[in-house]
């Protein structure tokens, strides 16, 4: 159970704007992020649903980033 990226609606550098999908209930939110390593392994297994009030357990594995850490955009 935890929010995962559903769909990115836009992006501009690392900033971006998506719709987020509870895994467990499948509720939908909007919310901004930021593509770097801390965002996808410490921030996302963190957002809690809204609806059900759940987060990602403990063994979650993180997505990467779009773009590698040292690349500039």
């Amino acid at each position: 159970q935890l929010m995962k990226i559903k769909k990115i609606i836009s992006q501009i550098r690392r900033d971006f704007s998506a719709i987020y999908e509870c895994e467990h209930c499948e509720h939908e939110q909007k919310m901004r992020g930021y593509d770097d390593a801390n965002f996808h392994q410490n921030v996302i297994p963190n957002i809690v649903c809204e609806k059900c009030e759940k987060k990602a357990p403990a063994d979650y594995r993180p997505l990467t980033t779009k773009y590698p850490e040292e690349f500039q955009i």
